[in-house]
């Protein structure tokens, strides 16, 4: 076992002599709400932390153990993360890395830098523990449906033992490789996703100008080259300007692309589709519409 009286095994294949797995999540916002309640209903042990705390208040109701704060250890076998940016997960990182026992597995959903990533890896490592990125696609849907994909990145050995935890989470696991290669994936993922996004915006404001009823498009389209989840769940919405409720941040988006340009600068790789969708995604935001849904980019194109 991770964490008993008895001496303390570093080896993530302790998991397997445990019942169930005690988890805890930190970071209750859209998606991490959402995971959170599909572990609980699981049956895993559930206890949970946000910086807002009423956002814990629904978990606490169906029987989820609220932690007061950070400056304690965690009597958790994985701690998972999901939270906004990197400045948000370093800050956390801080609070819990002087308290991570070793065995223990740190798995971060949210969608950080490699960079970022890796140098947290290294001080966990020290501690004798696992950080693992797991950042994910499928938005809020696939979190409440529990049909995520997972893109995996650190130590394979314990990755494989988090087979329970994700169980209620996803429909797909694929381990990309050593640390942050998780986080690279999820970057390739956004660019499709973004320069997709704007595409579909221009598609429908092309369609409502030239007179064709816009919200026939995703049906149309369905199952054919252009067919995508992110068609048939935007185009309806902006045919109809129905932004609500919020499944995807313009912001989240935004900090993404951000992230993908920076990261091919680094490798001096011009990559002028996602340069473009990411001045579409700013627009947006200067417009005081970061926190509204990515649908909502249809406005830059239909006034």
């Amino acid at each position: 076992m991770l964490m008993n009286s008895s001496p303390v095994s570093t080896d993530p294949l302790a998991l397997r002599e445990r019942a169930g797995v005690r988890v805890a999540f930190l970071g209750i916002g859209l998606m991490g709400s959402r995971m959170s309640t599909r572990l609980l209903q699981a049956g895993h042990h559930l206890s949970i932390w946000n910086r807002t705390r009423a956002a814990t208040e629904p978990l606490a109701a169906q029987g989820a153990q609220v932690l007061p704060d950070l400056s304690q250890p965690i009597e958790a076998d994985v701690i998972g993360l999901c939270l906004a940016d990197d400045a948000a997960v370093q800050q956390v990182a801080s609070q819990i890395m002087p308290q991570l026992q070793a065995g223990q597995i740190v798995v971060d959903f949210s969608s950080i830098t490699a960079e970022t990533t890796r140098d947290l890896a290294q001080l966990a490592q020290a501690r004798g523990a696992f950080w693992v990125d797991a950042p994910v696609s499928g938005g809020v849907i696939g979190a409440e449906q529990g049909t995520l994909v997972i893109f995996a990145g650190g130590d394979s050995t314990a990755i494989a033992q988090l087979t329970d935890f994700f169980a209620p989470l996803s429909q797909r696991v694929t381990h990309m490789g050593a640390s942050g290669a998780g986080q690279v994936t999820k970057i390739c993922n956004q660019l499709i996703v973004a320069a997709n996004s704007t595409l579909i915006a221009e598609a429908v404001a092309l369609a409502q100008r030239a007179g064709v009823n816009a919200s026939q498009l995703a049906p149309a389209l369905a199952g054919g080259f252009a067919d995508s989840k992110p068609l048939q769940i935007l185009a309806p919405r902006m045919a109809s300007q129905t932004f609500e409720p919020v499944q995807w941040k313009v912001q989240t988006l935004n900090k993404d692309l951000n992230n993908a340009l920076n990261l091919a600068q680094s490798f001096s790789l011009s990559i002028p589709v996602a340069q473009h969708a990411q001045q579409r995604l700013q627009q947006q935001v200067d417009a005081g519409q970061a926190a509204a849904d990515l649908s909502s980019i249809i406005q830059l194109y239909v006034k």
